[in-house]
């Protein structure tokens, strides 16, 4: 019975530190790759962001043409409403 007891005891000592062993990995391996993906996050907004620089007057000159009409209505609308938008009079001073 003593030796039954002492090899189970053996089996889960090797047992518990192959775990701990593991959880050691797994948890070096996450951090690593937790700092991998923070980085490459970063260089990506950093090369998304200069491209998105670089790209965004090319595709805004391509679309203006279809935008064109509704830019030329917008800026009639604007120019009625202001050209009958008249300024506000002051009114006339009391006398005490």
């Amino acid at each position: 019975m003593i030796a039954i007891s002492l090899l189970l005891m053996l089996v889960v000592t090797l047992w518990l530190t192959a775990a701990v062993v593991g959880v050691v990995f797994k948890l070096t391996f996450a951090l690593i790759g937790g700092l991998f993906s923070i980085v490459g996050a970063a260089l990506g907004l950093l090369f998304g962001g200069v491209a998105l620089l670089v790209i965004a007057p090319i595709v805004a000159l391509a679309v203006l043409p279809f935008c064109l009409p509704v830019l030329l209505l917008v800026a009639v609308v604007w120019a009625i409403a202001r050209a009958t938008h008249r300024p506000a009079s002051p009114a006339p001073a009391t006398a005490r």
